[in-house]
């Protein structure tokens, strides 16, 4: 089986990290590959962590809900693959592209890798039951005030990104209805994808 790649878009509380997770472990139960994680988000932890001048501008960003720079998110994206794409590996993607410029970045480094048949996995969840998760959680910066930001960015600025991908050739998108229980959007997405 050739090695393949997945983007993951979905909002804040859409239940993308378990859903990434679970298909990491099923193609390695399935077929033996690694994966490599591509998920800016991760590495921004490690910049807010860095107390640099990155760090507070980043820190700024977050607290107000918005999207990080381009530049800024493109290259930690090139740098995950750059230090650990390989052609034996699959590629999972995660909260990246989120605005159409980088779209057009993931697209070309996609293209220079040789990539085929790019599987888009959309979470499908409603405003009012993302709310009802992120106070759940209870996280620092989820005030009523950020998720609202979070998801108007989510609606102007990541969901044009998809679409900018869902003509392309090669760009398949699946629409999976993330409310269900965490097996059954798994399931979905298993079944969706035709494993």
């Amino acid at each position: 089986m050739q090695s393949e790649t997945f983007v993951f878009f979905g909002i804040v509380g859409s239940g993308k990290g378990t859903q990434v997770k679970l298909l990491m472990d099923f193609l390695k139960a399935k077929d033996g590959k690694g994966c490599v994680y591509a998920y800016p988000g991760n590495e921004y932890r490690k910049i807010i962590e860095s107390n640099t001048q990155t760090s507070s501008l980043v820190k700024t960003v977050i607290e107000k809900g918005g999207l990080q720079p381009d530049f800024l998110t493109d290259s930690i994206f090139v740098g995950i693959l750059l230090k650990e794409i390989s052609l034996d590996k699959h590629l999972i993607v995660d909260g990246y592209p989120r605005t159409i410029g980088q779209a057009q970045c993931f697209e070309e480094a996609i293209e220079f890798y040789g990539r085929e048949k790019i599987k888009i996995i959309s979470l499908e969840v409603s405003r009012e039951e993302v709310i009802k998760r992120m106070k759940l959680r209870g996280r620092q910066d989820d005030t009523e005030e950020g998720i609202a930001n979070r998801f108007d960015e989510y609606v102007n600025k990541v969901i044009p990104a998809m679409e900018y991908l869902k003509g392309k050739e090669n760009y398949k998108i699946y629409n999976i209805n993330g409310e269900q229980t965490v097996e059954n959007v798994h399931k979905d997405i298993i079944k969706a994808l035709n494993f």
